[in-house]
């Protein structure tokens, strides 16, 4: 594989892509990666927003080996990590960045996270992602089910990608495509990759998500997906705001149950107030798509989470509004499932299945909201989305945690 190696398309690459494009393979399992830049300049694109990808290695402590690909499409600069499931670890614009501050500062390479560790919350070792990927044989907390541990939120964001590979059309608007692919694979458990891709375009302050789940085993296996996506300041404030059509909310256990009235508003940093978690069953469209709106007090600056609930029929709301040390931040949090363990969920239906060979998708669009007009314009959005209905509040949990 020769760095900066061109692949210049003469016809259709692919059933899936006839628009002529450039093709590179950054990672392979094969091959030993590379340190790489690609740049709009050396394509000979004409563009208002130059654009570029590095591809690049991280040394030092448990971050040792860790690969990072860094998008900057002129507008907004990405950062994904193909060693951690393709997790997206931040994204700016200028100097307002989606993402947070965790206690774990370094992007830590699966190898020395021990996921059974902490009776099954070894998973917390390395989460400081933006976007991370829960799931997918399944989500949730800690705890057994049918005689296993199944550990904080799955698998899929400690799964190295085995292929990466960046896809640039040629044509404008340009659209700059980063795909990867994970293998959650066990003998007798389950056979699943996921085909990750991370789309932007040049100029945007905006990135989507779009992840396709294979089962490749000859068994109908349960399956579950969430999208842990996390933001602080300066969108995460005293008197910081929530927004989305809700169909119905309820606290997640008994210490959201006494902060229910104010669940849609935030604290400022409060030290031991831990967290509180709410379930959501949002409204959708016609066509089952669905908007969620995070903003500033002023609402002058927020950002905006995306996706069909047809996919992600549901949404956790995790406010974390302890300490800026122990971590301020909030999670907006799409999925297929809440975060209860999976043996709580099936009495809820929130446990699916997939089929043999059956493919299923998840799209999840990303936006910074720059201004009060684009907050504006977003909370407009989530109104029509609501179109006058009733929002049932629901004020016990939908699991009795303490039976169990």
């Amino acid at each position: 594989m020769t760095p900066l190696k061109l692949l210049v398309a003469l016809g259709a690459f692919s059933a899936a892509s006839h628009a002529m494009a450039w093709d590179y393979v950054l990672l392979d399992a094969s091959t030993p990666a590379k340190n790489r830049t690609i740049t709009s300049e050396q394509l000979g694109v004409k563009t208002a927003k130059p654009f570029s990808v590095t591809l690049r290695t991280l040394h030092g402590g448990r971050q040792e080996g860790v690969s990072i690909v860094d998008i900057d499409n002129g507008t907004m600069k990405l950062s994904v990590v193909p060693t951690r499931g393709m997790n997206v670890l931040q994204a700016s614009v200028g100097d307002v960045r989606m993402g947070w501050d965790s206690p774990v500062k370094d992007v830590v390479n699966p190898a020395f996270i021990e996921l059974n560790g902490r009776g099954g919350l070894g998973w917390l070792e390395g989460f400081n992602e933006l976007v991370t990927r829960c799931g997918y044989e399944w989500v949730g907390h800690p705890g057994m089910d049918n005689g296993e541990l199944l550990t904080l939120h799955g698998r899929a964001a400690n799964i190295p990608a085995s292929t990466v590979t960046l896809h640039i059309d040629e044509k404008p608007p340009y659209a700059i495509t980063l795909r990867g692919e994970l293998k959650e694979q066990a003998f007798k458990k389950v056979d699943f990759s996921v085909a990750t891709e991370l789309v932007t375009e040049p100029g945007s302050a905006s990135f989507a998500l779009n992840d396709t789940l294979t089962n490749n085993g000859d068994y109908a296996k349960e399956y579950q997906a969430l999208y842990h996506s996390n933001f602080s300041t300066p969108f995460l404030e005293q008197g910081a705001k929530f927004a989305a059509p809700v169909k119905q909310v309820s606290p997640f256990n008994d210490k959201a149950k006494g902060d229910l009235p104010d669940w849609q508003t935030y604290r400022g940093p409060t030290k031991d107030y831990d967290e509180t978690v709410y379930n959501v069953v949002p409204y959708a469209d016609p066509k089952g798509d669905t908007l969620t709106v995070l903003h500033n007090k002023a609402g002058s600056l927020g950002v905006s989470v995306g996706f069909n609930t047809q996919q992600l029929p549901v949404f956790s709301l995790w406010k974390n509004t302890d300490t800026q040390g122990q971590g301020y931040v909030t999670g907006l949090e799409p999925g297929t499932s809440f975060s209860y363990n999976r043996r709580y969920q099936r009495p809820l239906n929130l446990v699916p299945t997939i089929a043999p060979k059956e493919h299923k998708q998840f799209q999840i669009s990303y936006s910074l909201l720059a201004d009060k007009v684009a907050v504006d314009n977003a909370l407009k959005r989530v109104t029509e989305i609501q179109a006058g209905r009733d929002t049932e509040v629901r004020q016990a949990p939908l699991v009795d945690l303490t039976e169990h």
